[in-house]
């Protein structure tokens, strides 16, 4: 049997979300031959050094995997560059990696379904990664479906579709907007990424994952999503950098079984992009509250 992709984890100061998501992933039924990689950033401010060192000595001593291994950085990079370095780092050595960030609970199949959809298209160029959320939309899913554009709540790719990502927001806009393709970037006005990737490119945040998105997008790539999610965030007000409430309006079931990946024609699904769509436009007011400020599709935090 292939062995399981590493799975990278991104770790700052909030204990018990590490706890929560290590927990969770350890009862992944392919926990046990995956080997961890965990980026713990440096404290930004004096009053987070503890709050970090108890991150650390928890990580330090976590099991039930095939190997631990821990990046323990000596300055703060912030989640942006954090994320942006280590996939990098770690895609020079593996042909594919699975990403979490330390406020994502996982199903107990989200290793399975990842690392089967990342063998399955490893070798289809049109698809640059594969996604373990899915909003819980009002329409009926496909067991697997594709959307154009990249995600980041729980994401895998390979290292040709890491290649794809550009960090340059203002070439970015200039092409989608000489492309005309700014309302379809946005889903149909339903959600202000263009406006976020505008922010990007004029310094007011700080998201590697808008610029993925639009990377993935501008290059015409697809990512697979499950019909049921497999991924849910367990972020809170308290925790996050940027003092938020996650409504509930985004929390999702998640899988209690397994996702059937099974080859199908990759092309973006219009039935799962209208429940998109459709879902940003009822959680318009949820969205913008937050949105304007980080993306994460629909939320970022930095560290």
């Amino acid at each position: 049997m292939i062995p399981p992709a590493p799975v990278a984890l991104f770790v700052y100061n909030r204990l018990e979300l590490v706890k929560r998501t290590v927990e969770a992933l350890r009862q992944n039924e392919r926990a046990s031959e995956s080997d961890l990689k965990i980026f713990s950033d440096s404290w930004k401010r004096e009053k987070d050094k503890a709050a970090v060192e108890h991150v650390r000595n928890f990580i330090g001593g976590i099991s039930g995997f095939r190997s631990v291994t821990i990046v323990a950085r000596e300055e703060n990079l912030g989640l942006s560059r954090s994320i942006v370095s280590g996939v990098t780092s770690l895609l020079q050595k593996h042909d594919a990696l699975i990403v979490l960030e330390d406020d994502l609970v996982t199903s107990p199949y989200f290793l399975r379904y990842m690392n089967d959809a990342l063998r399955m298209y490893a070798n289809e160029p049109t698809v640059v990664s594969v996604h373990g959320y899915v909003y819980p939309v009002s329409k009926r899913l496909p067991e697997t479906f594709f959307l154009r554009g990249a995600d980041c709540w729980g994401w895998g790719t390979w290292k040709r579709g890491w290649r794809t990502l550009r960090l340059e927001a203002d070439i970015l806009i200039e092409e989608l907007r000489h492309g005309g393709r700014a309302r379809e970037f946005d889903f149909d006005h339903s959600f202000p990424y263009t406006r976020m990737l505008r922010k990007q490119a004029n310094g007011k945040i700080d998201s590697w994952a808008v610029c993925w998105y639009a990377s993935a997008f501008l290059a015409n790539m697809l990512t697979l999503y499950p019909g049921r999610s497999l991924v849910n965030h367990v972020g809170t007000a308290e925790t996050a950098t940027h003092a938020w409430s996650l409504s509930n309006r985004f929390k999702v079931p998640l899988a209690d079984s397994p996702i059937r990946v099974q080859p199908i024609p990759p092309v973006e699904d219009p039935i799962a992009r209208a429940a998109f769509r459709d879902f940003f436009k009822t959680s318009r007011g949820t969205i913008f509250t937050r949105g304007l400020r980080a993306l994460r599709r629909p939320f970022l935090r930095m560290s």
